[in-house]
């Protein structure tokens, strides 16, 4: 079995060849966005970017050709936008066709100025005194470092900790600020100061990075260093692709070498609910494969069957692992829109007199739940409770995102709630569903977040000293600050991973928001101007990296390095100063780190 594709204009050309004669085959397949068929065969079924098409018969050796082109002139812009887990359904069988060449391909890295002090995040203030230090590992004098000899085993940068190392003086000053150290770096040996637990890490991490890209020879000085922001967050869509779960470890150690320490865990979507949860154990037992004969079919890459769950222990790992590196789990879950998959199991979550028609921007019908249904509430609060007894962050992340125009407007049960709570727009019905959430939540103890529409609505929309997420942009996290909630910046165009690097078509991701360089990573400022006023509000930075065209994990490594050295630098770094050439040559000296530990990097 053959198959090929390519990009010609606005439309996608591909070509299967079959080993065997086939009756009448269906070619099943998903793209990033729902297409129609130009020629070549006859659309039979679709579901969001998921594709079935019947074709002529085939003969061996014989290609058919087969043209496609995006919903909504959509325009394909690289490689990701191919066909994905394609096969043949035919004479009551499943034929898988080979997968077309994915995945991000290295390019050169342009040159750019070598610092003196090689790493990432760069120190608020480094006094250089001359000369420099050999060292092999460090033998501390007292204090507790054995989850970062354990991260430098496990990256490949260890060891740490060496009987015979350079002496390592370690001294508390509760007048540091939260999270900060200093480092004194001399022929003889080292003193770290820090103030609390995670600054001592800090200080670790910054001696066990400067080993590796230094090449054990530490320049001698003074660092002075704490972060800009609190919350120096990567989440990961573990929803469209199940990650292993050392997967996800593996990119939290990446995240303690860069010094982040929230992870972001986006395990529910449309497309599947992947956490083990008590009292819906329908929700993950029949969302979490999609393909062949599932509710959910092979949309995103899924094939003829993928898929995977989160057991109670996976996630009591994942959690303990970002303890011991100073990282908490911040879980989501999705209300009320990207619902998809809660409403194929649980299909009373929708107002059966409901007469609207509205679709979701990935091409889903019915991917809403009804706020005015006794039933969804029972669903949503056992889910939220299930979800929350696995995480000791208190804090759940509710979504609330891309909600579909025309949302309830045919629903009778949301009309009459409009009239009673007095709600005029599909707005103020959302906003006064998470406000019910939220106040749930909040008399529990857990602080709710969401995406940057919760803010939306008449009634103020979420309230309840909701955490917000401006994604789309800054415009609306700089809104959402100023009627008084706290938000993390996160906009797509700077930091969302799964864009594209650049407009060549060879190249892979994304490109809705925009191109993201590794430049484009600095290209902003997380208070921008004009916007002083909000300085206290804006709490943190956030990376995001969405797995619509992810069929393998080790797809996601070069979506994100080197770009992550930028999410790490606009996190820490309270100069924001840094250039892009220079944050080239940081890149650069970080070769050897990826390199160590066997992650693939976008740029070499």
């Amino acid at each position: 079995m053959k198959l090929a594709a390519r990009i010609d204009g606005a439309e996608v050309v591909v070509e299967v060849t079959s080993d065997r004669p086939l009756a009448a085959p269906v070619f099943c397949f998903s793209m990033m966005a729902p297409v129609r068929v130009v020629s070549g065969g006859r659309r039979i079924a679709q579901c969001g970017g998921y594709t079935e098409v019947r074709l002529a018969d085939l003969a061996p050796g014989v290609p058919v050709t087969l043209r496609l082109a995006h919903e909504a002139g959509i325009q394909p812009a690289n490689r990701a936008w191919l066909p994905l887990g394609a096969y043949l359904r035919a004479g009551g069988e499943t034929i898988p066709l080979p997968p077309l060449p994915a995945g991000c391909r290295p390019r050169p890295l342009a040159a750019g100025p070598a610092p003196d002090l090689r790493l990432v995040p760069p120190v608020a203030d480094w006094q250089p005194s001359g000369g420099q230090v050999s060292v092999s590992g460090f033998l501390p004098e007292r204090g507790d470092f054995s989850a970062v000899e354990a991260l430098a085993a496990r990256t490949g940068l260890g060891p740490f900790l060496s009987d015979d190392g350079l002496p390592l003086s370690c001294v508390r000053d509760v007048g540091l600020p939260d999270e900060g150290y200093r480092l004194e770096i001399r022929p003889d040996g080292v003193t770290l100061t820090a103030g609390d637990r995670a600054g001592e890490i800090h200080g670790a991490i910054t001696l066990l990075t400067l080993k590796a890209t230094h090449e054990c020879a530490l320049p001698c000085g003074v660092i002075a260093d704490s972060p800009r922001f609190a919350w120096r967050g990567q989440h990961l869509d573990c929803a469209r692709h199940f990650y292993d779960p050392a997967t996800i470890r593996r990119l939290m150690d990446l995240m303690a070498l860069l010094k982040l320490n929230r992870f972001h865990w986006h395990f529910a979507d449309d497309e599947a609910f992947r956490l083990e949860i008590d009292g819906l154990a329908e929700l993950w037992q029949q969302s979490t494969d999609r393909g062949e004969g599932a509710l959910i079919p092979g949309v995103f890459g899924g094939g003829i069957r993928a898929g995977g769950s989160y057991s109670a222990e996976d996630v009591a790992g994942i959690v303990a692992h970002g303890q011991a590196l100073g990282i908490s789990v911040l879980p989501e879950i999705e209300v009320p829109a990207h619902a998809l998959a809660l409403r194929r199991v649980f299909p009373d979550l929708g107002d059966p007199a409901d007469t609207g028609t509205e679709v979701s921007v990935q091409g889903y019908a019915e991917n809403v739940v009804n706020p005015a249904l006794p039933r969804t509430w029972e669903v949503i609060e056992t889910m939220a409770d299930g979800v929350c007894r696995h995480f000791p962050m208190p804090m759940l992340h509710l979504g609330c995102d891309e909600l579909p125009e025309g949302a309830w407007d045919g629903s009778p049960a949301v009309a009459a709630l409009k009239r009673r709570e007095g709600l005029a727009s599909r707005d103020d019905v959302q906003g006064w569903t998470m406000a019910r959430l939220a106040a749930r939540l909040d008399a529990r103890g857990i602080r709710p977040a969401a995406w940057e529409e919760a803010a939306r609505g008449g009634n103020g929309g979420i309230g309840h000293g909701a955490l917000l997420f401006s994604w789309s942009g800054q415009a609306p996290g700089i809104a959402a600050a100023r009627a008084g909630y706290d938000v993390v910046m996160c906009p797509a165009q700077n930091v969302y991973f799964d864009m594209a690097h650049s407009d060549d078509p060879q190249d892979w991701g994304a490109a809705w928001a925009a191109f993201v360089s590794l430049e484009d990573t600095l290209a902003w400022d997380p208070v921008p101007d004009g916007a002083d006023d909000i300085a206290e509000r804006v709490v943190g930075v956030q990376g995001c990296f969405w797995s619509e065209f992810t069929t393998r994990d080790d797809q996601m490594e070069a979506m994100i390095a080197p770009r992550i050295l930028g999410l790490a630098t606009k996190a820490w770094d309270r100069a924001d100063a840094m250039t892009g050439a220079e944050l080239r040559g940081l890149a650069k000296a970080y070769v050897p780190v990826f390199a160590a530990m066997a992650w693939q990097s976008a740029l070499t």
